[in-house]
């Protein structure tokens, strides 16, 4: 999966302008193998160009041409999500004897932030060695999460390697408000081609012993059950969907697979294999490695009919997946689950690393 390192190109163009006239940058970066394109709208992954086992190469992220389609509603496509990502049950969490409330974006829950989190902000660009940094500070009270939280993201690539290293700071004084962090990216794969139709012949595998069982809201319910004897365990490799309509409450739930995994052996900095996914006819391979405690896999259950993509696409239900590495949602309100409490003058930093290869 990994070869020698190389020297990655990096180039930058306008993508378009918001209706104030605050330029969107495009970054490329190139090192021979792949080819990753990030925008500084949303922090999105707008392309990542992979061979196959031919080196035939093609587009695996979900996305869209114009800037326009990432202003109108659509499933975070490729977006940095922050200051949480995945739900907070009923939009409200307590923290040293305060309840916040934050918005209700998903039925009566928070869901990525809300509406306007982090993948609807322009964040500032800057290149870094084989790469490019983004940056923004979140003020106090956004969204309604209390300390202000200043965060940057670096996406780097090398010898077919895509690095998503964050890190964000409790920018207040001591003595000021703790808040909770929980950051992720939310690309859409399909490693057939962004545009090839349903994932459903992609194999994954996940070497976790126990998930987080959730509601028919998506709210995990506190426990962490085994795996073994439900098709949720993707120990073994398995297609998509050979588990995405099978006859199981947690599948019916989420109309497919919609839940976070928790890792095991992962202590920060030190990076564990999360998720594995082939696509058989082409020979693409994707590895997830990550310092964080979970992973949720995302079938793309719920994504409507989405026109104007990306070479004149209209993307389906089920034409991608999310490999999601960060804590387990609603942390806040489950003291077992690991803490996303982050107190002032602290920083929480986290890497994870897309390895894209063949068979």
């Amino acid at each position: 999966m990994s070869g020698q390192a190389t020297t990655t190109a990096l180039s930058s163009t306008v993508f378009g302008e918001l209706a104030d006239g605050t330029p969107v940058e495009r970054w490329v970066l190139d090192d021979g193998t792949v080819r990753v394109a990030v925008l500084s709208y949303g922090g999105a992954l707008h392309e990542i160009t992979t061979p196959d086992r031919n080196d035939r190469r093609t587009d695996v992220s979900l996305g869209f041409d114009t800037l326009t389609g990432y202003l109108r509603p659509q499933p975070y496509l490729g977006a940095l999500i922050g200051r949480y990502a995945n739900r907070i049950a009923a939009g409200r969490f307590a923290l040293n004897g305060r309840t916040y409330r934050l918005e209700a974006n998903d039925g009566r829950n928070h869901l990525h932030g809300g509406s306007g989190g982090f993948d609807k902000r322009v964040w500032s660009a800057e290149p870094i060695t084989d790469g490019v940094r983004l940056a923004l500070t979140s003020p106090d009270g956004d969204q309604g999460y209390p300390a202000r939280l200043d965060v940057t993201v670096e996406y780097t690539l090398g010898a077919g390697n895509l690095r998503i290293a964050y890190a964000a700071t409790n920018a207040e004084r001591e003595g000021g408000p703790d808040t909770i962090v929980n950051l992720t990216n939310h690309c859409y794969f399909n490693l057939a081609g962004h545009g090839a139709g349903p994932i459903g012949d992609h194999v994954i595998e996940v070497p976790a012993d126990r998930y987080a069982p959730s509601d028919a809201e998506l709210i995990p319910t506190g426990a962490l059950a085994d795996v073994t004897g439900t098709p949720l365990d993707l120990r073994v490799p398995r297609a998509f969907s050979d588990g995405w309509d099978a006859a199981f409450e947690q599948i019916a739930n989420a109309s497919g697979y919609d839940h976070s995994w928790l890792l095991d052996g992962v202590e920060p900095g030190r990076p564990v294999l999360a998720a594995r996914v082939i696509h058989p006819d082409s020979g693409r391979v994707l590895e997830v490695m990550t310092d964080q405690p979970a992973i949720h896999v995302y079938s793309g259950n719920r994504m409507e009919h989405l026109p104007g993509a990306k070479g004149g696409q209209a993307y389906e239900r089920r034409g991608g997946f999310c490999l999601e590495t960060h804590h387990l949602p609603d942390s806040p309100n489950h003291p077992d689950f690991p803490s996303t409490v982050l107190a002032p003058r602290q920083t929480f930093r986290s890497t994870t690393t897309y390895r894209f290869g063949t068979t």
